[in-house]
């Protein structure tokens, strides 16, 4: 009988989260409408007919729509110039797709890097650029890494992210830069 209660609590809860996710994608969809078009204190606060991101976390915040709520939130935050709460909301974000994780942590480098904190802007532009890495946007991520150790004075490792771009993503329109950049730290070793 107890197995029978947890199998039922299970399923249950899984039809619950379900039907308050559709819920929830239908919430957000005017939201996602306003980001699009900038208007980003109605895509954060809602126009008074339609739930911002904010509400959206905090009604449906254990949805998957809740989750990406988070991720527009961090957005719109590093926008403002918000960099602490872009760096939580960001941080509250996870996704296992191939692109926007990794663009997560890519803004969370950059909300780092205008606050000065070169450390951990190279440490997340990293995690971009290894996340499922592509020929896309990793060179472009690796681009972010190396400045950003290179703000920190730690050259060899920024040659290592342009030598891995000039090595490895060829096709990129990144090699250019990755190549002069690389050249301009030998010659200054």
């Amino acid at each position: 009988a107890g197995i029978m209660l947890l199998i039922g609590a299970f399923f249950g809860y899984r039809y619950y989260m379900g039907n308050q996710d559709g819920l929830a994608q239908k919430e957000m969809f005017q939201a996602v409408r306003y980001f699009e078009t900038d208007s980003l204190n109605l895509a954060l606060n809602g126009d008074g007919n339609n739930l911002g991101f904010l509400q959206i976390i905090e009604d449906y915040g254990m949805t998957d729509a809740g989750n990406l709520a988070n991720f527009y939130t961090g957005a719109i935050y590093l926008k403002q110039g918000k960099f602490p709460l872009a760096v939580f909301h960001l941080e509250d974000f996870s996704a296992s797709d191939l692109l926007v994780q990794a663009r997560a942590y890519s803004l969370m480098g950059d909300a780092y890097m205008e606050q000065k904190d070169f450390d951990n802007a190279a440490t997340h532009y990293s995690k971009a650029a290894a996340y499922k890495p592509n020929k896309e946007f990793t060179p472009i991520y690796l681009m972010k890494a190396a400045l950003a150790y290179e703000k920190l004075n730690e050259n060899e490792k920024a040659k290592a992210a342009y030598q891995t771009i000039i090595d490895e993503y060829w096709e990129s329109s990144e090699l250019q830069n990755a190549r002069k950049f690389k050249a301009r730290l030998e010659a200054n070793s």
